[in-house]
């Protein structure tokens, strides 16, 4: 491969700056660049110099000999003064000597490459760097370190497991033995089923440590949408006022729920009249209602649901969750409390004052899967979800197949795709590496 270079330090000015250099003519820059080859591993301070041999600036050089360094490759990082001209002057200087500029994320795409991590740990040093909370810095550091790559190679052998005992069986078919009539398999599918369910839960807690969710405030004018995004952020984000349609347009704010990353959108009140701009901020609130992962729909204590509400909640997409806040129970003479109304969640509490704040803060917590500890708790993707399901899915499957009709190529096909699935959060596809394990382990013709 290319050698690449790149400023591994963000662009502007600090103490120091660093440019990264990783492949084969590592050690022919640190020659033209230092005059020398670093010592391995250990650091030096030396002079960077530019084509004419004058000093551009001093700094730690550091040398990392393949394979042990980060990418795999010899890696030299060249460690000087954080001003963006000298890193500019610096990382031309390595360019102009033939190395080309890495892509985004090439680095750590030459680690997976290299074998240096899989692919949820390469995935896990991205959600380290952008971690928003202290959760969710120690959960992608988990999944760095292989918790959770260790848990999917973990399930991966169970599956490899069965597969080579259920195609083992369709070889010996002629049997007068029946190797898939027995209650032990169908035990050992129901067990890795049951992990796979857990690694699901654990994996949908990761991804809301590492993406957050989205909550969009919605109801009529007037119902506390404004009052309740300021209680949520904590400053006066939203204007509040007595006058219907005050919000037009649609205002974010990104806050932190006891460590959880939460996105709230507050929007336009909705009704049938106003004017053009007003209509406007409807038709975006209803835009952003579409995207959200639940809604929060406000109701005036005061006025209870009116025909108005009942039709706009029944506009609101059935898949999409929604949360009844009940608000003004200061002025209704109310008491805070959670409970059900007609299928829906819905919680009384006063955005003005903030009575009931910490009911809506344990709701959202445990309707996103966030249990009240985070320990444990491993970085994971969406993508990672998508498998886990998939992978369930297909495991549900071949036991149905299993113990409907013994079907024995059947099983094995799902169970097929219940390892390639897990393979694909690790980003092994290779599953020429059955028969090997198939061979060594039984000695079939013999």
């Amino acid at each position: 491969m290319d050698t690449i270079a790149a400023q591994a330090t963000p662009p502007g000015n600090g103490g120091v700056g660093i440019i990264r250099i990783s492949g084969s003519a590592a050690q022919t820059i640190a020659q033209s660049v230092l005059n020398k080859i670093p010592r391995t591993r250990f650091a030096e301070y030396l002079p960077f110099l530019d084509t004419d041999g004058e000093t551009i600036d001093f700094g730690l050089a550091i040398f990392f000999k393949a394979p042990n360094s980060f990418t795999g490759e010899d890696v030299l990082e060249l460690q000087g003064h954080g001003g963006q001209v000298v890193m500019d002057l610096l990382l031309k200087r390595v360019l102009d000597l033939g190395v080309r500029l890495a892509e985004p994320g090439e680095f750590s795409k030459r680690a997976f490459l290299n074998d240096k991590m899989d692919l949820a740990q390469a995935e896990a040093v991205s959600d380290l760097i952008s971690a928003s909370s202290t959760s969710a810095a120690k959960s992608a550091l988990r999944s760095l370190n292989g918790e959770f790559s260790n848990t999917i190679h973990q399930l991966v052998e169970q599956v490899i497991e069965l597969r080579m005992f259920v195609e083992s069986a369709i070889d010996f078919a002629e049997e007068e033995i029946d190797f898939l009539d027995d209650d032990k398999l169908v035990a050992r599918f129901s067990a890795i089923e049951s992990q796979l369910k857990s690694v699901f839960h654990s994996a949908q807690q990761g991804v809301v440590l590492n993406e957050g969710m989205t909550v969009v405030i919605l109801g009529q004018p007037n119902a506390g949408k404004s009052s309740l995004l300021n209680r949520l952020s904590r400053r006066d984000t939203a204007i509040v006022t007595d006058i219907a349609g005050t919000t037009r347009d649609v205002l974010r704010e990104h806050v932190q729920l006891d460590g959880l990353p939460l996105h709230i959108v507050d929007t336009a009140g909705l009704r049938d009249q106003g004017d053009e701009v007003e209509r406007e901020g409807m038709r975006r609130a209803w835009k952003e209602v579409a995207k959200s992962d639940r809604v929060l729909y406000l109701i005036d204590e005061q006025k209870g649901i009116t025909g108005v509400d009942e039709k706009l909640l029944s506009e609101i997409p059935s898949s999409l969750p929604v949360t009844l806040l009940f608000n003004k129970i200061d002025f209704a003479n109310r008491s805070p409390e959670i409970f059900s109304y007609n299928g829906y969640d819905a919680i009384r509490l006063s955005a003005l004052s903030g009575s009931g704040m910490n009911l809506l803060s344990d709701h959202l917590k445990k309707v996103m899967g966030l249990d009240t500890t985070t320990e444990g708790i491993f970085s994971a993707r969406r993508r990672h979800l998508d498998a886990l399901e998939r992978a369930v899915v297909s495991l549900e499957l071949a036991k149905q197949q299993l113990v409907s009709s013994r079907a024995g190529e059947l099983v094995a096909e799902e169970l097929r795709l219940t390892q390639g699935a897990l393979n694909e959060i690790t980003g092994e596809f290779d599953n020429e590496d059955l028969l090997g394990r198939i061979f060594s382990s039984f000695c079939i013709g013999k």
